[in-house]
């Protein structure tokens, strides 16, 4: 038996000042401890979890730069101890074939456990009756596109989709954009000689965000589905989805760090750096940010994720030089999800050290149907520990970190706080932002969620 002594033990409702003992990979009552463990000043959090990553994923053209075992060994030096990466279902093919191309990826490989949700491109009545096997298998949320010509999704076969998910107590997010619109914007611009970063965001405006939304939750409604928003990043999507909770429907919310932390403005950097942060949605105006603050400081978003989908600057966003819709969309943030949660919102005094738990832990393990194995620090949940050291000062370089990405949006960012030490299963996978292992993570079996 170990006991972590001297520190506090964070939960979704406040701060605790007990000492912590596990045995056997578990959290355990008080009982005589052969090791000892000192820390003293720091908070112990549950395992982060991060329910939104996309790893050795092929995008346009390209692969990810983070892998499974770059990816996960970012996550744990980072605090976080689960992440749930989305098999995406290939058109002509089916679930099952997906999953298995994703845990050849990831099995044996990951530095931190892991689950899958499962992204359907192709609805049709083989794909409904896939459905109940993928639960048998663990997944227990699915995904859904509304842009993308080879992902995208019509209003009808979503409707479907969510019904047919909503009847199994699953979850469905969506990629909330219009594609069309998307399209026609993406064609104005380049017609008129416009190719550089900085017409990104103006390619897919706040609207074609927020109609999307409107339309998604109205086909859940209509279906009686559980409808999970991905990235929000609008205050006029944040505004759909208020409407529709005042109508009594149901909606998982979630954001990312780069809405909360950066703006619109570094799409105008010199020197094509604005390409490192091309994603989708794009990053949006202070405006915005300020909103989604409002919300995450109100309760009204449940989660908070990266969507983690690296690419090297040199080499991948590069592509994309003479045709901003070449870059491949997506930016790395795996590894800097807690930091700048903590700095942004707990030592900034938006959020409480236990809101961060209930975004980064509790939450997502209710939702991704973890709980009472993940999300918390009481008897018989697994012992994944993140010891807090709140009085870390430091910059974030992407030099420094674990992932394979050559970049970091938040690069020179100066930080308060960091995990001192992530332990998985009671054992000890990471110190001072160091991997210490590559391996050890399992895959999670996950269980229908947990409505609040």
């Amino acid at each position: 038996m170990i006991v972590f002594r001297g520190g506090s033990v964070v939960t979704a409702d406040g701060i605790q000042k007990r000492d912590l003992y596990i045995d056997g990979g578990k959290i355990v009552p008080p009982g005589e401890a052969e090791q000892v463990v000192d820390v003293s000043g720091c908070l112990l959090f549950p395992g982060f979890i991060d329910s939104h990553t996309h790893l050795d994923m092929p995008v346009s053209g390209t692969v990810t730069a983070d892998s499974f075992p770059s990816g996960t060994a970012a996550a744990v030096a980072g605090g976080t101890t689960v992440v749930i990466d989305f098999a995406t279902q290939d058109r002509g093919h089916t679930l099952a074939e997906a999953l298995d191309v994703w845990h050849t990826r990831a099995d044996g490989r990951c530095a931190c456990d892991y689950g899958f949700h499962m992204a359907v491109t192709d609805w049709n009545e083989r794909t409904k009756k896939e459905l109940p096997r993928m639960a048998e298998a663990g997944i227990t949320s699915f995904k859904g596109y509304m842009a993308y010509d080879n992902l995208r999704l019509d209003d009808e076969d979503i409707r479907a989709f969510a019904a047919a998910a909503g009847e199994q107590g699953a979850f469905v997010g969506m990629h909330c954009e219009l594609g069309g619109m998307v399209n026609s914007g993406v064609a104005a611009l380049l017609a008129a000689g416009h190719t550089a970063p900085k017409y990104h965001p103006l390619s897919r405006p706040n609207e074609v965000e927020a109609l999307a939304v409107r339309r998604f939750l109205e086909l859940a409604r209509m279906a009686r589905g559980l409808p999970w928003i991905v990235h929000l990043s609008t205050r006029e999507g944040l505004a759909e989805i208020d409407a529709a909770r005042e109508l009594g429907q149901s909606v998982l919310v979630e954001t990312c760090p780069q809405y909360l932390t950066l703006t619109d403005e570094v799409y105008a950097r010199p020197d094509f750096e604005g390409a490192k942060f091309v994603c989708s949605p794009p990053i949006r105006s202070a405006a915005d940010r300020d909103a989604l603050w409002q919300a995450v400081e109100d309760g009204r978003v449940d989660i908070l994720s990266t969507d983690h989908c690296s690419f090297n600057f040199a080499g991948q966003k590069e592509i994309g030089r003479g045709d901003f819709s070449k870059i491949p969309n997506g930016l790395p943030g795996l590894e800097t999800r807690p930091a700048l949660l903590w700095t942004a919102g707990v030592a900034a005094g938006r959020i409480t050290a236990a809101d961060m738990c209930r975004l980064l832990s509790a939450a997502p393990a209710k939702a991704m149907g973890l709980w009472g194995k993940k999300g918390a620090l009481e008897p018989g949940f697994d012992a994944d520990i993140v010891v807090w050291d709140p009085a870390y000062r430091g910059t974030i370089r992407a030099a420094d970190q674990e992932t394979q990405c050559d970049y970091s949006p938040w690069e020179g960012f100066t930080v308060t706080g960091r995990a001192r030490e992530v332990w998985l299963r009671g054992v000890k996978a990471a110190e001072d932002g160091r991997c210490l292992r590559k391996g050890g993570g399992q895959y999670l079996y996950r269980k229908p969620p947990i409505i609040n």
